[in-house]
C-alpha cells in the first residue's frame, strides 16, 4: 500500500515572500474595500501550484502565532531587529487563514511557537505513516530532513523549487541534519538576532562539527583547536550553548489532528466561484487554471 504524501506548508515563509514580491511593484491587489490582498493571493496560488507539482494527498498550513515565543524568554535579543511587518500586511494575517479555510486547507499555530516547531512536530508524528514533504524559504528546516521527509524551498516564481533530500544533504554538508542546529549554534543568525561565537563563520562552524561532531566534542577537542578559534569559543560558551537552543526546532508540540483531517478532497468550482465574489479573483482564476 504506498503511504499518504503529507505537504506542510510553512504559511508565513509563503506569505511574506508573495507580499514582498508584489510590494516591492507596488502591486497591492486591493479588495473592493480596498484592504490590501497581494500577500493573501500569492500565498494561496503558490500552496494551489505546490499541490498541483507534487500531488499531495494530505495538507497541513502551519503559522506563527503572534511575535512572542518561547526563545524570546530564552533570549531578549531574538528577532529584535527585525522591523514590524507593513501596515499593509498587518490584515492579510487573518485574511490568509480565512482563505486557507474557505479553500479546505487545515490551518495550525500554537501561542509561543513558531511555525518551524510545528512543522517539527508533525514530523515527527507522522514520520512513520506518511512520506513527507515541507514547503518554506527557512535553510533552519534542514535539521528536519529524514529518510520520509523531504524540503522543497521556493525559488523563483511558484513553480521552482530546490529540493533537499536527507542523501543530499549528508553529500554536501558532510554532517547529519540533527547536526545542523550545532552548526548554527556556532555560527550564529543575524536575520534571527543571535551571535552564535563571534568571529566563526558558516565555512568555520561546518569545519568545527564535521571533525567534532558535536558542541560538546568541539569543546572537549578546545586544546588542539588553533589558539584564535579557542579563545573565540571559550570566551563565548555560554551563548554558544543558548545559541543552540534557539536554532534547534521543537519537535514536541502537541498535535491535536488525525492524518485523516488532512486528506485533501477534491476542489469543488464553487469554492473558487465564493472566493471570487470575496474579491480574491487571482486565486480563482490560478485554481481554474490548473485544476
Amino acid at each position: 500500500m504506498t503511504k499518504p504524501h503529507l505537504l506542510i506548508v510553512d504559511g508565513m515563509a509563503l506569505l511574506f515572500r508573495s507580499y514582498f514580491a508584489s510590494a516591492a511593484m507596488n502591486q497591492f491587489i486591493r479588495l473592493e474595500d480596498g484592504t490590501p490582498s497581494n500577500g493573501v493571493q500569492g500565498f494561496a496560488r503558490h500552496v494551489l501550484t505546490a499541490q498541483n507539482l507534487m500531488k499531495p494527498t494530505h495538507l497541513a498550513v502551519c503559522w506563527d502565532m503572534g511575535a512572542h515565543t518561547f526563545r524570546n524568554d530564552l533570549f531578549d535579543g531574538y528577532k529584535a531587529n527585525r522591523p514590524a511587518p507593513p501596515e499593509e500586511m498587518l490584515p492579510q494575517f487573518d485574511m490568509a487563514k480565512e482563505v486557507s479555510q474557505m479553500i479546505g486547507w487545515q490551518n495550525f499555530g500554537i501561542k509561543g511557537l513558531e511555525a518551524d516547531d510545528l512543522i517539527g512536530s508533525m514530523i515527527e508524528k507522522w514520520k512513520d505513516d506518511a512520506q513527507i514533504t515541507v514547503v518554506s524559504g527557512d535553510k533552519d528546516l534542514l535539521q528536519l530532513l529524514s529518510p520520509t521527509t523531504t524540503i522543497a524551498f521556493t525559488k523563483k516564481g511558484y513553480s521552482e523549487y530546490d529540493v533537499y533530500t536527507e542523501a543530499r544533504f549528508v553529500e554536501e554538508y558532510g554532517i547529519a541534519p540533527k547536526q545542523f542546529a550545532e552548526v548554527k549554534a556556532f555560527m550564529g543568525d543575524s536575520s534571527d538576532g543571535y551571535p552564535g561565537v563571534k568571529g566563526i563563520g558558516p565555512k568555520t562552524a561546518l569545519q568545527l562539527i564535521q571533525n567534532h561532531d558535536s558542541i560538546d566534542g568541539v569543546l572537549a577537542a578546545l586544546p588542539t583547536l588553533k589558539p584564535g578559534q579557542r579563545s573565540k569559543i571559550s570566551e563565548n560558551e555560554e551563548m554558544l550553548r543558548l545559541s543552540h537552543q534557539l536554532a534547534t526546532i521543537h519537535c514536541e508540540a502537541p498535535i491535536d489532528a488525525d492524518l485523516e483531517v488532512l486528506r485533501l478532497e477534491n476542489y469543488s468550482l464553487t469554492t473558487f466561484d465564493l472566493l471570487e465574489e470575496k474579491g480574491y479573483r487571482l486565486i480563482a482564476k490560478h485554481a481554474r487554471s490548473i485544476y
